[in-house]
């Protein structure tokens, strides 16, 4: 029985997708590396560390840890420019109101994202209390495919994770999910259409009781 949703953040309730790009496209102007869109789809899903590390490794440049690091937050006080000026309305389409639907229908719900940043924009788009629990980049060392984000979210929704459902974007999140013994639904990305166990365009006129059924097979 389905017992809890836990939710990917960018890309499945906020496009903040487009900044990180826009903030490591900067940095690797900056350093004169090559990277662009088709690049980026690299870097979903995964930490701020390891989205460098890849950048580093496709223009096949060496650098010390100290500098790694050094870049990294430069990079995400570029990315926090952008969403200090995230606004409510930028809440994918129908991600709120299914939130709110799944929440009257009893289920828990959490977040599970790599990002560090997550309860900033949570509060920037006005839907922190909408979550039972947050875990990001602050809470967990292990990045996706890893399951670590997800496992800790079962666990501290006390919920076992075969009981638990995924919304994700990104190849690397889906396998996450199911890395973790959890269900997973893709949302958006048709790329991930046949890795997931059922797949929406978006959250418009959704309902989260047919959810739980179709990934529970009933």
């Amino acid at each position: 029985m389905i017992k809890a949703f836990i939710f990917d953040l960018d890309g499945v309730i906020v496009d903040t997708a487009k900044y990180h790009y826009l903030a490591w496209k900067k940095i690797s102007d900056e350093l004169d590396l090559n990277f662009d869109v088709h690049d980026n789809e690299l870097l979903k899903g995964v930490s701020r560390r390891r989205s460098f590390e890849i950048i580093l490794e496709l223009n096949n440049i060496k650098m010390s840890d100290e500098k790694i690091n050094e870049f990294c937050t430069i990079k995400n006080n570029y990315y926090l420019e952008y969403i200090d000026k995230l606004k409510p309305e930028e809440v994918l389409p129908g991600a709120r109101e299914f939130l709110i639907d799944s929440r009257k229908q009893g289920l828990k719900i959490a977040l599970g994202s790599a990002s560090k940043n997550s309860r900033k924009i949570l509060d920037k788009l006005q839907i922190t209390d909408l979550f039972d629990v947050i875990i990001d980049g602050t809470k967990v060392s292990n990045a996706k495919p890893d399951p670590e984000v997800f496992l800790k979210g079962a666990e501290e929704l006390n919920v076992d994770p075969k009981d638990c459902v995924v919304f994700e974007d990104s190849a690397a999140g889906i396998s996450a999910a199911h890395n973790g013994g959890m269900k997973s639904v893709g949302v958006g990305n048709v790329a991930v259409k046949g890795l997931c166990y059922y797949f929406v365009d978006s959250f418009v006129n959704v309902n989260p009781k047919i959810i739980a059924k179709k990934v529970a097979g009933e």
